[in-house]
């Protein structure tokens, strides 16, 4: 049965059927192929995986998201960091890097982050003569780390498959996600001063500012407050997520004062329709998870990695690689929820601390983003700063390196993650 479904899987993806119907129609050959498998119990896990409690934070925190990230705020965290590092070598792409780093307190998704950060600072960019190649590269990798610092749409998605804390998961993802940030400005930075990129050379005007730093506070505050009420059990996820969303309401109404009912309108029907994907691709890889447990598979790896595989860090490294290979074809969702019920026997096998293999897993998928063949971030990037793929890639080099560093951090040393 596992056979079948990674044969059909990979047959639908390959004619270019979106992944939660591929996934789906895989899950349905397997179960029409199979006398043991009853279809209605099928559709009943389906269901069932979408009455979590939890779940209802996705929405609220994409609302939250389209709410902050549809007004002034992008302008305003870009025009503060252009003053404070865009005159630095390589500063207009750390501005990139930084301004991912505070979206990702915001939105949880890298896709939205590299829309709306592309789209502000790209023409900016191309008036400083800054190489697009370069430009792209830097906006497609320093969008995953929205992922990464909370809140984080993945995280949520794997605390749900893992039965593990969604705040302790989201409290271990700001370590990397900083050291992220931190790695990808320093190689801004190398290339800059290597190839002398062009700076920021305007004056700055010291009243906007400070009118852009004032507007930038609530992106800052925002990540610190969900991780204050989730460290000390003030509130649930779940009630952190309404709360944010209240929040970014409140902010847009009374600060930046752009909260239109047709703002409004448009901000519900976009969360409302990511949601939508979202839960589709959790029921179709419910239906897979459930087979392939059902035909053992996941007890079957465990079994023959214990028999032929004898040090920890060698399992660690095949992990990885598999991640690696599958986040390169497979949306980041879809992969969270398939490798999950696989991974996690292995991992509980080998001693490895669940919210280790969580942030693990996501910083591996976090990688396939800005990697060919099918990197969404990398063709948003691409797309916005009109060059080829080809050349984005090749400017990626540096990113690579610093996110291979990182995710070997992340693997070998769990005290970066784990308090």
């Amino acid at each position: 049965m596992t056979f079948l479904i990674l044969f059909v899987f990979l047959g639908a993806a390959t004619l270019a059927m979106p992944i939660a119907h591929a996934i789906l129609v895989a899950a349905m050959a397997a179960a029409v192929s199979s006398d043991r498998v009853p279809f209605d119990l099928l559709v009943q896990q389906m269901v069932a995986q979408v009455q979590s409690f939890p779940l209802i934070a996705i929405p609220f925190f994409m609302l939250t998201g389209s709410l902050m990230m549809g007004g002034r705020l992008g302008q305003a965290i870009v025009g503060t960091l252009t003053v404070l590092v865009g005159r630095w070598h390589g500063g207009p792409a750390q501005v990139s890097v930084l301004s991912s780093t505070l979206f990702g307190g915001v939105s949880g998704s890298a896709v939205a982050d590299a829309s709306a950060i592309g789209s502000l600072v790209m023409p900016w960019h191309r008036r400083l003569g800054y190489p697009m190649p370069f430009s792209a590269a830097s906006l497609a990798s320093a969008a995953t780390i929205d992922i990464i610092i909370p809140p984080s749409i993945p995280m949520i998605l794997y605390a749900m498959s893992a039965n593990e804390s969604i705040g302790a998961l989201f409290y271990a993802g700001i370590l990397p996600g900083l050291l992220l940030c931190g790695g990808f400005m320093t190689a801004c930075w190398y290339v800059g001063k290597r190839d002398n990129l062009p700076r920021e050379s305007a004056p700055a005007d010291r009243a906007e500012f400070r009118r852009n730093l004032v507007y930038s506070i609530p992106a800052i505050a925002l990540p610190i407050l969900i991780i204050v009420f989730l460290r000390f059990g003030i509130a649930t996820p779940t009630e952190v997520a309404v709360l944010s969303t209240l929040f970014a309401g409140l902010v847009s109404l009374v600060i930046y004062r752009d909260l239109s009912l047709k703002r409004l309108h448009h901000a519900i029907i976009e969360a409302g329709l990511a949601t939508g994907v979202v839960l589709m691709v959790i029921m179709a890889s419910a239906a897979i998870g459930w087979l392939l447990t059902f035909d053992q598979m996941p007890q079957h790896i465990v079994q023959w990695v214990q028999q032929n595989v004898n040090e920890k860090w060698v399992v660690i490294m095949l992990m990885n690689a598999m991640m690696l290979f599958l986040g390169m074809f497979i949306d980041l969702p879809a992969a969270v929820l398939l490798l999950t019920p696989v991974f996690l026997p292995l991992a509980q096998a080998i001693g490895m601390d669940t919210v280790q293999l969580g942030i693990m897993m996501v910083v591996n998928l976090a990688i396939g983003l800005y990697t060919p063949p099918v990197g969404t971030t990398l063709f948003i990037a691409s797309s916005l700063a009109k060059v080829k793929v080809g050349e984005t890639v090749r400017a990626m080099v540096p990113f690579y390196v610093v996110a291979f560093g990182v995710l070997l951090l992340v693997s070998y040393v769990p005290a970066v993650i784990l308090k």
